[in-house]
């Protein structure tokens, strides 16, 4: 019994402890993040008093449901198709009862909070890739000149924090770096130059073209937005200069549509989805239905479960519905955080990072969406951010 009264009495407390903790639990290779979110979710609904009744949350719910009835329509399933179905299910409340939470209470603490267990989350990152790279005998420092090649630095042997893919770690690397990019921006009022040198080094360190580019947008339109006119100048013709190494070393055009190659083989999917829309029903073709799609219409097949496009996904698993529901909830959830903490271009700059991943990666229901709408949500709530009123400080 003192047991129970000592957390009622320290709730808040113990609900930003667990918030922190469910953050680092996504990078752990033993998945208990799904506890780790349930376990949360009771605390926060426990120190929640008023319960969002916002569009967003309405629309997450049609997506929710209806995914769920696919899901029950489409038994039986296979143990990934369950996998992800409980995927769904926790992510999904968990990030309405936290975001419920966050929004009726001061977040200052807890931004600080956060800010601690970035650090440590990328720490560990940083250390995770340099050794990855040590085994490699650190010879694709200067880049990857595959896809192929860039997915040979993660030998499972050496796997011990974050994911063992490439192109999903990578992206948690670009959204979960440019979260840490945003923190000092609400802090401080300043975006620091060390922060957002670090999380380029972990991004290229990834050998992922993922993150390079997602951070490239969000820093480059955060920075932009935050300078003065001559600065905007430079930029601009920075930006200019640098595009054709970008081009030619990140990006890696000329070799962008083989079938080795990460870009090609998205490329291909995605136009076996528009060369085949007609073969998919507008109520979606079931629940994780890439596998069967993309082996039957793609030129190739690597045996991925999705087609490398969360709204393509969308529409392929849960149709018209799925779809209208899910971008729905997306626009409706940015506007819920303009009208109720202000700072439009704050918004718009934290929705570019996520969409520019969700063109060509995820599902639509993984845990790094969640947490990134989540984390930005907190980062938000303490309070309108001025571009222009950002100053750049090394520290």
């Amino acid at each position: 019994m003192r047991v129970l009264r000592n957390i009622a009495d320290n709730r808040s407390t113990w609900c930003e402890v667990l918030f922190c903790l469910a953050l680092l639990s996504v990078f752990l290779p033993v998945k208990i993040y799904p506890l780790v979110f349930l376990v949360a979710s009771v605390f926060f609904a426990y120190d929640t008093e008023t319960w969002l009744q916002h569009r967003w949350a309405f629309c997450l719910a049609v997506f929710t449901g209806y995914a769920i009835a696919v899901f029950i329509v489409s038994l039986p399933a296979g143990q990934a198709e369950w996998t992800n179905f409980l995927k769904l299910v926790v992510n999904f409340t968990f990030l309405y009862i936290a975001v419920s939470w966050l929004a009726q209470r001061g977040n200052r603490r807890l931004l600080g909070w956060l800010d601690i267990t970035l650090h440590i989350v990328l720490a560990f990152t940083l250390l995770q890739l340099l050794t990855y790279h040590h085994a490699a005998g650190f010879r694709w420092l200067g880049g990857a000149l595959s896809s192929a090649q860039g997915s040979a630095l993660y030998q499972p042997g050496y796997y011990f924090w974050g994911l063992d893919d490439k192109n999903m770690f990578g992206a948690r690397i670009a959204l979960l770096g440019f979260v840490y990019v945003l923190v000092p921006t609400v802090r401080q009022r300043a975006f620091v130059w060390w922060r957002i040198i670090l999380v380029l080094l972990l991004a290229w360190l990834s050998l992922s073209r993922t993150p390079v580019v997602a951070l490239l947008l969000g820093i480059g339109i955060l920075t932009w937005l935050a300078s003065s006119t001559r600065w905007r100048v430079a930029l601009t013709m920075l930006a200019v200069l640098a595009l054709p190494l970008i081009a030619r070393r990140v990006i890696r055009v000329d070799s962008i549509t083989a079938s080795n190659d990460g870009m090609g083989v998205r490329l291909t999917y995605w136009k076996a989805f528009f060369d085949h829309f007609y073969t998919i029903s507008p109520l979606g073709n079931g629940f994780m239905s890439g596998s069967d799609f993309l082996s039957r219409y793609a030129t190739f097949y690597h045996g991925e479960p999705h087609i490398h496009n969360t709204f393509l996904s969308c529409y392929l698993d849960f149709g018209i519905v799925g779809l209208v529901s899910f971008v729905l909830f997306l626009y409706y959830f940015f506007r819920f955080c303009q009208q109720k903490y202000g700072g439009q271009s704050f918004w718009w700059i934290v929705a570019i990072p996520l969409l520019a991943v969700m063109m060509i990666l995820y599902s639509g229901y993984d845990n790094d969406i969640i947490l990134y709408l989540m984390l930005v949500f907190l980062i938000g709530s303490a309070g309108p951010v001025s571009m222009k009123q950002l100053k750049g400080r090394g520290g």
